[in-house]
């Protein structure tokens, strides 16, 4: 059984974790005896939790390469300890961002070049590409204040400007219309079982859900 690989995208507050649980659920519900992997990037290992602490929780100044370097370290660890062995065991994984997010967020927010980013998280994951990647997209502002309201800690991209944001949604856009056979967009404003419904049709033809 070959192992399937899905990822969700876009910006904080707009419901990666809801969806990746209502697919979780459907999968689970068809009883096909699949392995469901759910992790994230970063924080996906133990020492990938240390690297998260870092990345989104020191207050004090970070490199904008140092933190695009911290990303790439967390993904090869990640990919190469948890997600490969998943897809080997003919699991699906379900997984909150991968390199599509610092190619948006380190290479566009911070303005450090898609390209450079892109290069060495390639290298980094081995060129593991997704299946199937949905992005869920939302305006930056309402994403900011919804993330805003459901966050109680300190987080160093919550405190970025909404020029920044901007940035994040526009290059993950751009990703997606580069990629139209792996990328499904989806309007993150939409109530959150109309989407569902969507990523069911999208897997429809290649997992059986219940």
């Amino acid at each position: 059984m070959t192992g399937i690989f899905i990822t969700f995208e876009g910006g904080d507050g707009v419901g990666k974790t809801t969806q990746m649980e209502l697919l979780k659920t459907a999968i689970k519900s068809a009883d096909s005896g699949r392995e469901i992997v759910v992790t994230r990037e970063p924080g996906g290992t133990e020492i990938g939790v240390e690297i998260r602490n870092l990345l989104l929780h020191w207050r004090g100044y970070l490199a904008p390469k140092a933190e695009a370097l911290l990303y790439a370290a967390d993904r090869a660890h990640h990919i190469e300890t948890v997600v490969r062995q998943a897809l080997a065991r003919g699991a699906v994984v379900l997984q909150d961002r991968y390199f599509d997010s610092s190619f948006a967020y380190q290479g566009a927010g911070r303005t450090l070049g898609v390209e450079e980013i892109r290069g060495f998280n390639l290298w980094a994951t081995g060129n593991l590409f997704p299946d199937f990647t949905f992005l869920l997209d939302m305006d930056a502002e309402t994403a900011m204040q919804r993330s805003a309201a459901r966050e109680g800690e300190f987080d160093r991209f919550h405190e970025e400007k909404q020029v920044f944001h901007d940035r994040v949604r526009e290059e993950f856009l751009a990703l997606a219309g580069a990629e139209p056979e792996r990328f499904t967009v989806l309007d993150a404003s939409l109530p959150a079982e109309e989407i569902h419904q969507q990523v069911r049709e999208r897997l429809s033809h290649t997992l059986p859900l219940g």
